[in-house]
Parts: C-alpha cells; sequence; structure tokens
C-alpha cells in the first residue's frame, strides 16, 4: 500500500470530494468545510456533487475522468444505497483500465460514523472517518500524499473546535456557464453543533446529558435563555454574520441552518433573527414564494428546526417580525404522548408545545412543518391517531390559511449507533437492515399498521400538505384520513407517481370529506 500512494501521487497528487445530494438545489456544506480545512492541500482539491435522481453513468464519468489520487465520499442515509451503487461501478471501470490508478477511498459523514466495521459500503474504502472530518481529513490527505503509510482503515476524528477551523461560505458559488445558480439554491448554514437534548433515535443521544429536568416558565424553559453547555458548540458570532452578509450580497435567497436546537440559546438566535430582519427589510417585495421549497421571490428565506418548548417572549416578539414567506420553522414534536417520550429519552411538556404552536399559528407569519413520528416504543395507534389529532387541531386554520401550515409524517428509523436499539426486545421492535433502516413492526403497531400510516403520511403530503384539497379547521382528521388513504391505496395499488388530477378525482369519489 505504501508503494502504490507514493506512486500514484508523486505523478497525481489530486483530492477529488463528492457526494450525492438529495436534489440539485441542496449543494453539501459539508465538502466545502473539508475543502476549507485542507490548508496548502486546499487548491489541490475539487468538489463534484451529484444529484439522487441523476442518472449513473451521470454520476460515474466525471469521476473516472478526473483521475484523483485520493476520492472522499460523504455518506448519509438517503445516499447511502446510491454510493454503494457507484462505488461498484466505479471499481469495475477501474479494474478494466490497468493504466488507470485506482485512488485511496475515503469516506466520512454521519451515515458511516456508527456503522458496523462488517457494513458492506466498507468493503471499498481504505480509510473511514467517524465523526467530525475537518482536521482528521487534512491529517490524512498530508500523510497519503507524502508517501507516509496510514494503516489504519477507521480513523475516530474528535469534535472539531469551531473557533479554529475556517469558514468554507466562499465555496457556495455558481456553476460555471450559469449565472444566478445560487439564488436558486437552498444554502445550508450552521451557527453551532449539537444539541442539549438526548432522544434515543437521534445520534445526539449518544454523547448529550439529559438535562430533562430543567424549570419552565410560560414559554419554554425558564433557565435556559444562555444555555452553556459542553454538548453545543457555537461557531463565533460576528464572523458568522459576516459570512451570511457576503452570501445575500452574492445573491443567496434561501438560508436553511442546520444547527437541531438552535433557540436554546435564545439571546444568541435574536441576535441572528435581527441580522436577518435586518436584510429582509431592505428586500421591497414581501410575498410568500410560490413553490413551498424553493425560493423564487425576491425575498430572503430563512429556515430554523426550533425545540418546541424554548419560546420565551423576547424570542417570540422577535419572531411576529417576519413578513410572510421569510420564515420556515421545523418544529419537532415527535409524540404527544408523554410516557412515550419519557421512554426515549425526550423533554415533553405536550401542553406548553401546543401553546408555543398556538402561538406561531396565530401571531406570526411563519410557514410551519410540525414533526411527528409513527412507530416510537410503546405507542400505539390510538396513542398516534390522538396525537395526530390534537396537533391538527392546535395548527390548522381556516382554509385560505393552510398553505402555512405542513405536519410531517415519519416512520421511526434506527439510526446506526442510535440507543433506540436498547427497547428492541421488550417493546418487539422490529426493522428494516438496509437504510433508511425504518421500523416494521413493533409490540403496539403490527406491520399492518405501519403500512397504514406510511400510505396516510405519502397521502397526506400529496393532499393536505401539497394543498390539493382544504380540510376544515378544529375538527378530528385522523380517522377519515385514514379512511381516506386506505380507499386510495386500494384503488391505486401504490402511493407514489399518482397523476394530480387523477388524485383529486379519487378523493372527491371516495366522500370521505364531503
Amino acid at each position: 500500500m505504501a508503494h502504490r500512494y507514493y506512486w500514484t501521487f508523486r505523478h497525481l497528487k489530486k483530492i477529488v470530494l463528492t457526494t450525492i445530494n438529495a436534489k440539485w438545489i441542496h449543494p453539501s456544506l459539508a465538502l466545502r468545510l473539508l475543502k476549507a480545512n485542507l490548508g496548502s492541500l486546499e487548491d489541490s482539491c475539487q468538489i463534484i456533487e451529484f444529484a439522487l435522481r441523476q442518472p449513473l453513468a451521470e454520476k460515474l464519468q466525471p469521476l473516472l475522468t478526473c483521475s484523483p489520487c485520493i476520492l472522499g465520499f460523504s455518506v448519509s442515509i438517503w445516499n447511502h444505497t446510491a454510493t454503494i451503487e457507484l462505488l461498484k461501478e466505479l471499481n469495475k471501470e477501474w479494474e478494466k483500465e490497468q493504466e488507470q490508478k485506482k485512488p485511496i477511498i475515503v469516506l466520512g459523514g454521519p451515515e458511516v460514523s456508527h456503522l458496523p466495521q462488517d457494513a458492506e459500503i466498507f468493503e471499498y474504502a481504505d480509510h473511514v472517518i467517524r465523526g467530525e472530518g475537518e482536521i482528521a481529513f487534512k491529517l490524512l490527505c498530508e500523510d497519503i500524499l507524502n508517501g507516509r503509510l496510514n494503516s489504519d482503515k477507521f480513523i475516530t476524528a474528535d469534535n472539531v473546535d469551531l473557533s479554529e477551523i475556517k469558514s468554507a461560505y466562499h465555496l457556495y458559488t455558481d456553476e460555471a456557464g450559469f449565472q444566478e445558480t445560487l439564488s436558486k439554491k437552498l444554502i445550508y448554514v450552521e451557527a453551532s453543533r449539537g444539541c442539549v437534548f438526548n432522544c434515543e433515535f437521534c445520534l445526539s443521544a449518544v454523547k448529550t446529558k439529559n438535562l430533562n429536568k430543567l424549570s419552565t416558565d410560560l414559554r419554554g424553559f425558564s433557565q435556559i435563555n444562555n444555555v452553556k453547555n459542553e454538548e453545543i458548540r457555537e461557531f463565533p458570532l460576528e464572523p458568522f454574520l459576516k459570512d451570511m452578509d457576503i452570501l445575500i450580497q452574492r445573491g443567496v435567497k434561501t438560508f436553511k441552518f442546520l444547527d437541531r436546537s438552535i433557540n436554546t440559546n435564545p439571546k444568541r438566535t435574536i441576535q441572528i433573527i435581527n441580522f436577518f430582519l435586518n436584510k429582509i427589510e431592505k428586500t421591497s417585495v414581501f410575498s410568500v414564494p410560490p413553490c413551498p421549497r424553493v425560493n423564487s421571490s425576491p425575498n430572503i428565506v430563512v429556515h430554523f428546526e426550533m425545540v418546541p418548548s424554548i419560546f420565551p417572549p423576547d424570542l417570540c416578539e422577535a419572531l411576529t417580525r417576519f413578513p410572510p414567506g421569510t420564515l420556515r420553522l421545523e418544529i419537532g414534536i415527535q409524540t404527544l404522548n408523554s410516557e412515550v417520550a419519557k421512554r426515549i429519552g425526550r423533554f415533553c411538556n405536550p401542553e406548553k408545545e401546543l401553546e408555543n404552536l398556538r402561538f406561531l399559528r396565530e401571531k406570526t407569519n411563519a410557514i410551519i412543518h410540525a414533526d411527528l413520528i409513527a412507530g416510537l416504543p410503546g405507542e400505539d395507534l390510538l396513542s398516534f391517531g390522538k396525537g395526530f389529532d390534537e396537533l391538527w387541531q392546535t395548527v390548522s386554520v381556516p382554509a385560505a390559511e393552510h398553505h402555512r401550515i405542513e405536519i410531517q409524517l415519519g416512520i421511526l428509523k434506527l439510526l446506526p449507533g442510535a440507543p433506540i436499539n436498547r427497547h428492541n426486545e421488550e417493546f418487539g421492535m422490529s426493522y428494516n437492515p438496509l437504510p433508511p433502516y425504518e421500523v416494521l413492526e413493533t409490540s403496539a403497531m403490527n406491520t399492518q399498521d405501519i403500512q397504514r400510516i406510511k400510505n396516510f403520511a405519502r397521502f397526506w403530503e400529496m393532499i393536505i400538505n401539497r394543498g390539493l384539497i382544504k380540510l376544515k379547521s378544529g375538527e378530528p382528521v385522523f380517522e377519515k384520513f385514514m379512511a381516506l388513504s386506505d380507499e386510495l391505496y386500494s384503488k391505486f395499488g401504490r402511493n407514489w407517481g399518482i397523476d394530480k388530477n387523477e388524485l383529486l378525482e379519487a378523493v372527491i369519489s371516495c366522500k370521505v370529506f364531503i
């Protein structure tokens, strides 16, 4: 291996970072952070990104053409299978082309950080970086390119000091030959890393400490106005906001924060909000973007993920100042069953969470995505339906405003390394071993129940979230919509690829909501 390192890299000395993004509009921040922190090797690094639905041949050829010495893949739960497919085809081509040397393959990202060492994807890797890779990847590249043998296939990387790593936002660029592509993309940014909570279905639970005993006030935690916790690390605020200013000047419109719980430090969050409000106020048109997922209006749109229990009055006031169409909030309710929440280590105060959602619905212009998870240990269909109806009755508004509220139903996933698996035996949890590792059945929900909820979730997205029909606000809908989704699945035999007009005609003919 050492000899191969020397021969290949002496002649080429090239690093390529790649990933398969969900869509073209979702460029990877992770790849840019790796490149920005390569030091003297940054100029020798190239980023090549693909989209999930892109044909395999279009992914294969660019990587073969550039003949890299080091080829790094960022792997997530959603591109895991597609990455294996690409690696298999690359290996076939490298085996056929005797003159083209196979590069050193380095894998990183959340998906590979906790997979067992015998996972199929590792068959194609020379090195796997587990954890935050900004420093570890640089050191590995330096060793490889200088002919120093690194015999460790699995490299455990410590959390980086966020004040020491270089910003990567300058590496978001318009594509060659196309102007203003930045304005059409959703740009990921992060002001902090980590989470103070320990929900067992999330990888944050691997390291976080339980802070569920913090006392609460009218709209959140009374002692959390400036959380200082070893699990929350913050990027220096002034340089971060300067980077955001530059991105805005360069035409970026849609900002999605990767922070898992940005409002655990409300004072800092308000500073970030005030920065964006100041920029938004300088735009001339305030209107809801025509597409709910991409900002195609002249406005700036900011997307935050926020903890549902932490909305102190000053944060609430700041959120009320966003004009229509400029603020999106992802609120992870997950479950309104307090017993189930306690079982999985999740702080839960249903009354407070619903009160805060009601405030956001009534007093702000935010477009709200409220998340629920089906299949949690011990929660049956009746409990899940009750929680859904409570959430619907809280967030539903007159039909003309339904576009502002989306309830998103997810199926529990067993993320590699997440401690939710400790409940497997007691609650009869069975999961699909393949990504995205969704639960197949539990002692409280059989396979048929899970499948019905999956159909429900898909039809709810197509019919309600996308505004195909309007439902009356304030009425329980779970049982009725479950009956509708059962009929629709029986009629079409699938929950995807259905023409919108055919779907609408079928909904009307079912007469469930007529």
